[in-house]
C-alpha cells in the first residue's frame, strides 16, 4: 500500500477502482472533526453527493471484497456498509465544513494524497531563525493593545499555519514585514486617536467656557422673555450633559491632571490651566 507524507504523518492511501479515496473516518480526522458531523452533512445534502462521482457506498460483496484487500485500521470487519469519498466527495465536505483546518489539509490532499504528488514533511523554523520576528512582535505588542498570543494568532492565520515555527524560512522576512505594517497601522491610529482626543477637549472647553461664561446673559433674558429663557436654558443644560458624557468617555483633564469636570460638578479643570466654579444644575446633577 503506497503512503504519503500529510502534515508530518505518513498516511497510507486506500484505492477502490484504481482511484484514491477515503472513509469517513479518514476525512473526518483529517478535518479535525467528527465522523458523526460528516455523516449529518451528507444527509443533509444527499442531492450534493452524487454516487460514483462524490462517493462509492460499498455493501455486500463488494465490501467483503474490498475488507480482504484492506487493513483492519481503515475499515471495521463488522462494518455492514461503507462510504469511500472521492476527490470530489472531500472537496464538497471542506466547503460544508467552511473551516481553516478543513481547506488547508484539502489543498494536502489535493496535492499529496489524491494526485500522489510527491509531498515534503513542512520544515519547521528554529528559534534562532525567528529573532527579527520575535523582536518585531515585541515592539507590536509595546505600542499597541495587543498580547503576544494575539500577534502570533494573526500571524499564524496570515500564512496558514498551526504554529510560528511552520513559517517557511523563505518567508520569515515577509512575516517580520508583516508584522512592522501592523505597528505602522497601530502608530497612525494611536496618533488620529490623540488628535480626535485634542480636538473633542477643545470642542468640549468651548461648549462650557461659552454656556457659563454667558450666564448674565442668560439671566437677563429670564426677564425679558422667559418662554425664550427656558427654552434656551433647555438647551444649554442638553449641551452640557452632552459636554459631560464626552469628558468621561475620552476621559478628559485638565492641566492639572484631575478630571475636566469634577466629581461634584462644581469646578472645571481647563487644558489651558484656568479652573472655573459651576453650578451641578447646569449639567442637570443635584446641588
Amino acid at each position: 500500500m503506497n503512503t504519503v507524507q500529510l502534515n508530518n504523518n505518513e498516511i497510507s492511501i486506500v484505492n477502490f477502482k484504481s482511484i484514491p479515496v477515503v472513509t469517513t473516518a479518514m476525512l473526518a480526522d483529517f478535518y479535525a472533526t467528527d465522523v458523526n458531523n460528516i455523516q449529518q452533512n451528507h444527509l443533509r445534502n444527499t442531492m450534493r453527493f452524487i454516487e460514483g462521482k462524490h462517493f462509492y457506498k460499498l455493501v455486500g460483496t463488494e465490501l467483503k471484497a474490498f475488507k480482504q484487500l484492506t487493513d483492519s485500521k481503515t475499515v471495521s470487519k463488522n462494518a455492514r456498509t461503507l462510504i469511500l469519498w472521492t476527490e470530489r466527495g472531500a472537496a464538497r465536505h471542506a466547503k460544508m465544513l467552511d473551516t481553516d483546518q478543513a481547506w488547508e489539509v484539502f489543498e494536502q490532499l489535493e496535492d499529496c494524497y489524491f494526485h500522489n504528488n510527491v509531498c515534503q514533511p513542512t520544515k519547521l523554523t528554529d528559534i534562532n531563525d525567528r529573532i527579527p520576528l520575535a523582536n518585531a512582535v515585541g515592539i507590536l505588542v509595546g505600542k499597541s493593545d495587543f498580547n503576544t498570543k494575539e500577534v502570533y494568532d494573526m500571524l499564524q492565520q496570515r500564512f496558514s499555519v498551526n504554529h510560528v515555527n511552520q513559517i517557511p524560512l523563505q518567508l520569515l522576512p515577509s512575516a517580520v514585514e508583516y508584522v512592522h505594517n501592523l505597528t505602522a497601522v497601530v502608530a497612525r491610529s494611536n496618533e488620529l486617536q490623540r488628535q480626535d482626543q485634542y480636538a473633542v477637549q477643545q470642542l468640549v472647553e468651548a461648549v462650557i467656557q461659552q454656556n457659563f461664561k454667558m450666564m448674565g446673559v442668560w439671566n437677563a433674558l429670564r426677564y425679558l422673555n422667559p418662554n425664550d429663557f427656558f427654552t434656551y436654558s433647555g438647551l444649554i443644560v442638553r449641551s452640557n450633559q452632552l459636554a459631560l458624557k464626552l469628558s468621561k468617555r475620552y476621559n478628559l483633564k485638565g492641566e492639572n491632571g484631575e478630571p475636566l469636570i469634577s466629581q461634584n460638578f462644581r469646578q472645571v479643570s481647563f487644558s489651558n490651566g484656568e479652573l472655573m466654579e459651576t453650578n451641578p444644575n447646569w449639567f442637570n446633577a443635584p446641588a
